[in-house]
């Protein structure tokens, strides 16, 4: 089944936000998220996992990310960077996750990273060592809670001088905006058509 993409990836897109590495822009740095699920509320619910960033990182600093970063030489593949990249920031290393597949890459152009997501499981909660230096918080949300339209607003932000519109997810009075809330989007779009009843008159 093909993937939502851009279709679903801008209903969470800042208004003036690329989703593609621009022409001129330079070879961007490639990069992988790990979309964590995960079983809880004793298996009646599946929880992800996001991280709250330090303001030691160099870039997106206090905002809400999926663990992830740069790929490294000795990555054998994007999934690998991310596995190594939820290991290092969350102390989640267990050979029992599981990537079952991958989201539509996307770009961030504030730190000129083509992002590749993908999505995994473990069959059990996660017992988290974070990485101090990178991570201030883990924050466990159920997928519900994206599903839910009364966690999802629009704003007006002050952005280089102009004025954008900026959807986010609310979690926990966190603002879960830019690339965070884009993959979550398109995530949260084969959610709803997982679930969506098949209609009777096709």
């Amino acid at each position: 089944m093909p993937l939502p993409g851009y279709g679903a990836q801008v209903r969470m897109s800042p208004s003036h936000r690329e989703l593609v590495p621009p022409a001129g822009k330079g070879t961007p740095y490639m990069g992988a998220v790990l979309v964590l699920l995960y079983p809880g509320n004793e298996q009646k619910d599946l929880f992800l996992t996001l991280t709250v960033r330090t303001e030691n990182v160099k870039v997106h600093k206090g905002q809400v990310s999926f663990p992830g970063g740069g790929s490294e030489p000795e990555d054998a593949s994007l999934i690998q960077t991310a596995l190594r990249e939820a290991c290092e920031e969350l102390g989640v290393c267990s050979e029992d996750v599981r990537v079952m597949g991958a989201l539509t890459p996307i770009y961030i152009e504030p730190s000129n990273f083509h992002v590749h997501p993908f999505v995994a499981y473990l069959p059990y909660r996660p017992s988290f060592v974070l990485q101090i230096v990178e991570v201030m918080e883990v924050l466990e949300v159920p997928l519900s809670h994206f599903l839910d339209q009364k966690n999802v607003a629009v704003e007006d932000w002050l952005i280089g001088g102009v004025m954008r519109r900026i959807p986010y997810f609310d979690v926990r009075g966190y603002k879960v905006w830019g690339a965070t809330a884009i993959i979550l989007a398109e995530f949260v779009a084969i959610l709803e058509g997982v679930g969506r009843k098949p209609d009777p008159a096709v």
